[in-house]
């Protein structure tokens, strides 16, 4: 049986507020032994690389850039794209549910491209659009994985 990916995705830029959420998250997801998928970046993805990692979880990084070492430090294995906002669609397929933490445009196509795939979307002070479920925090976020995949 294969392992539950779960994306966290967001903005490259963080508040302090979704930064947070989004350590709480990838903390969370490594507990439960899934794997994290993320645009392996900046902002909302390092944060919650970084609660996975010291979680002990496995976290996968889709960089846009052609060079795996774009990746933040607590990616472990990196995907080099060089395909610039076009990896959203990559990310957005390997998830099995998304967990969307603020965000601009690119956030909406991942969101967008998950929602299209019929993947779950879980929102925390993202957009707010048909398709996305509205959370109050990670641990609700999780706790909707849970009911979702177990």
């Amino acid at each position: 049986m294969r392992k539950t990916i779960i994306g966290v995705i967001g903005g490259s830029k963080a508040s302090v507020k979704e930064a947070e959420a989004a350590e709480r998250a990838g903390e969370l997801i490594g507990r439960r032994g899934w794997i994290l998928v993320t645009g392996g970046l900046t902002g909302v993805m390092e944060a919650a690389s970084r609660g996975a990692s010291k979680a002990g979880g496995t976290v996968v990084g889709i960089v846009p850039q052609a060079d795996p070492s774009a990746a933040n430090r607590f990616v472990d294995i990196s995907v080099a794209t060089n395909m610039g906002h076009a990896r959203n669609a990559i990310i957005a397929h390997t998830a099995q549910a998304l967990i969307a933490i603020g965000g601009a445009y690119g956030t909406l196509s991942e969101i967008a491209l998950a929602r299209a795939a019929g993947k779950p979307v879980l929102g925390i002070g993202t957009w707010d659009i048909k398709g996305v479920t509205p959370v109050a925090d990670a641990d609700a976020a999780l706790d909707e994985c849970e009911r979702i995949f177990m």
